[in-house]
């Protein structure tokens, strides 16, 4: 049986991959699942350093879920919501990663897929990538919950822009639009992505996962309290520091550990 979500690992870099490429990547309920079980694991693995997103071949990052099995999982109140509900909580543990991410895009990047990117911390496309979200051609609604990725990442002008005209749109107006965070040369992409998780996964892991956490939290309107203030400096009682001020003077490249 051939994996729909495979998961390869080199040094502390995870790969996963969402391996449907006949249907360009399209998520179905076994692959939301499998996703988020991946995600458990890589999660709790404090040895990762990085990961990268990706969709299996060239045409396409990912289109969305599989509208094939709509009539069976989505039809009616009831399954919709049950639907939303599997699906958010299985793509929500991308988003609550503690490690960086980065969604490596080639080819389409529409509807869910779209949104599985945005729960990336860094995007990076080629200049042949397709972005949207044509969700009105089908009747239905973007929830609170995806919305909120959005919203969070381009603001709610981009936001409804994209929801109201329902159209694709190429590379550099998705990055004007704040979508991505460059845009290579299609042949590059997958070079590009690997080095910039080398750069990330080459710096401290605690300060990488401090600084995602510290971000999600100023997007919390509640006053940051004393101790979540404190934690900002507990980097300072690190093996880590040691190691990497120690480098910086002998002019070597700091190899840290992650304690």
């Amino acid at each position: 049986m051939t994996e729909t979500i495979r998961v390869m690992r080199d040094a502390g870099i995870v790969t996963v991959i969402l391996n449907r490429p006949e249907k360009l990547n399209a998520m179905t309920m076994e692959m939301y699942g499998r996703f988020g079980e991946a995600f458990d694991r890589i999660n709790a693995d404090e040895s990762v350093r990085c990961v990268i997103v990706r969709g299996a071949g060239e045409r396409a990052f990912c289109p969305g879920s599989d509208i094939s099995e709509f009539d069976a999982v989505r039809t009616g109140l009831g399954k919709a919501k049950e639907y939303a509900r599997f699906t958010m909580d299985a793509t929500l543990k991308l988003h609550h990663c503690p490690h960086p991410t980065v969604a490596q895009i080639q080819g389409v990047c529409v509807g869910g897929g779209l949104e599985i990117a945005a729960m990336c911390d860094l995007r990076i496309c080629g200049r042949a990538s397709r972005f949207g979200i044509p969700i009105n051609r089908l009747g239905l609604t973007v929830d609170y919950d995806e919305l909120e990725i959005l919203n969070r990442l381009i603001g709610p002008a981009a936001t409804l822009e994209i929801l109201l005209e329902g159209r694709i749109f190429g590379a550099e107006e998705a990055l004007a639009k704040g979508l991505v965070s460059r845009v290579v040369e299609d042949g590059q992409v997958e070079a590009h992505a690997l080095e910039t998780a080398e750069r990330i996964a080459g710096g401290a892991p605690l300060v990488n996962r401090w600084h995602k956490k510290f971000l999600r939290r100023l997007s919390d309107p509640r006053p940051v309290s004393a101790a979540e203030r404190d934690e900002a400096f507990a980097c300072y009682e690190t093996e880590d520091y040691s190691l990497g001020c120690a480098a910086f003077a002998a002019k070597e490249t700091p190899v840290f550990k992650g304690r």
